[in-house]
């Protein structure tokens, strides 16, 4: 990894640095001890985050709103060019945005890996929030000294929740929306408002997403209801990303499915549709080309087989009928009749069985 460019005050990276570090899918459970910690931080010294999860980017927030020197670093180029908080931090000199790039002698190692080891090396001290202790951070940091860790297993599960969430007032919904785009994060707004981070990040979700894509997040949310996560031995949940694409145009991030898995630790990936009715045209209605290459890109260079689980009628968490496939086969109404799933045990042993397949013949 190498400097390429430097926006804003250079003479930060001159201070007493630490870096925060996160698990790309941290609990929200996790969030109270990470702003308490934003919340003590010495101005005299300097903070050093990413911004390419949730929680990293809401700590960048409460960071910039919190007016503690920061250092921003993103690999290739800076994009969130219209960010109120970076704006303002850049003008009054209490921000350094770090944009790194790989060299050729980096070879093909995966980016966020090759970021956290030469920033790593850059530091005087690391605060970690959540780390999966199956993830490539938590191997990254062995025997390394100056860590703090913030939070533990038991921490998160007795972490604050709304036992009965009381309804939204007109005012709160106003102040978190006006909060929410002047890009101020989830601390400020828990500050303002007094609910729990669980709670605001819901209502965020509820009143910013568009109704399409909180249906498929709702129906992500019932698939992994459905298959027990945490009550099975055999199934892990490894990555899980949103959809954000216009028609015919996917950003890189959006290139794979909604989610990875490992099942008795073969990786496979899942891509989940719901559906009010039953497409005419199955293959362009549910998987366009441009997408369907997109994932046979993503099945070839990560070597693992995608998966399409599909919800038709009812709710999105709760369908009527549900379909899992191979994206190898093709989209008609008998592949349909062979790809019904009646139950959790059922789509289980669907699982299974594709595995079966692919490593018997």
């Amino acid at each position: 990894m190498r400097i390429k460019q430097t926006i804003g005050n250079k003479e930060l990276w001159q201070r007493e640095k630490t870096l925060f570090l996160t698990s790309r899918m941290a609990p929200i459970g996790c969030y109270g001890k990470v702003f308490q910690w934003v919340e003590g931080i010495d101005k005299r010294e300097c903070a050093v985050c990413f911004n390419t999860s949730e929680l990293e980017e809401e700590v960048l927030k409460a960071l910039l709103v919190c007016r503690i020197p920061t250092t921003l670093v993103v690999t290739g180029r800076f994009h969130d060019t219209y960010n109120v908080q970076i704006e303002q931090a850049l003008q009054e000199q209490r921000l350094l945005i770090m944009v790194l790039q790989p060299e050729k002698s980096d070879g093909k190692g995966y980016i966020a890996r090759l970021r956290n080891h030469y920033i790593i090396g850059q530091v005087q001290h690391i605060v970690c929030g959540y780390i999966n202790p199956n993830g490539s951070i938590f191997g990254l940091l062995a025997g390394k000294p100056n860590i703090t860790h913030l939070v533990d297993r038991k921490e998160l599960e007795a972490a604050e929740q709304e036992s009965k969430p009381f309804r939204w007032t007109v005012a709160e919904d106003k102040r978190l929306l006006r909060m929410f785009y002047e890009d101020m994060g989830i601390h400020a707004i828990h500050k303002a408002i007094n609910r729990p981070y669980s709670t605001i990040y819901n209502r965020i979700k509820a009143l910013t997403m568009n109704d399409e894509v909180l249906k498929g997040r709702e129906f992500e949310d019932y698939v992994l209801e459905l298959l027990d996560i945490a009550h099975n031995d055999r199934l892990t949940l490894k990555e899980w990303r949103g959809d954000k694409s216009l028609p015919g145009i996917y950003p890189e991030s959006n290139s794979a499915p909604d989610f990875v898995f490992e099942y008795d630790g073969k990786p496979f990936a899942v891509e989940c549709k719901w559906r009010n009715h039953l497409p005419k045209d199955l293959g362009k209605e549910l998987l366009p080309a441009e997408k369907m290459a997109l994932f046979q890109q993503f099945s070839t260079e990560r070597c693992m087989p995608v998966y399409f689980l599909l919800g038709i009628g009812g709710l999105p968490n709760e369908p009527d009928c549900l379909y899992f496939t191979s994206l190898d086969n093709e989209f008609s109404s008998e592949m349909l009749l062979n790809s019904v799933i009646t139950s959790k045990e059922c789509l289980l042993e669907k699982i299974g069985s594709f595995f079966f397949y692919r490593h018997t013949f």
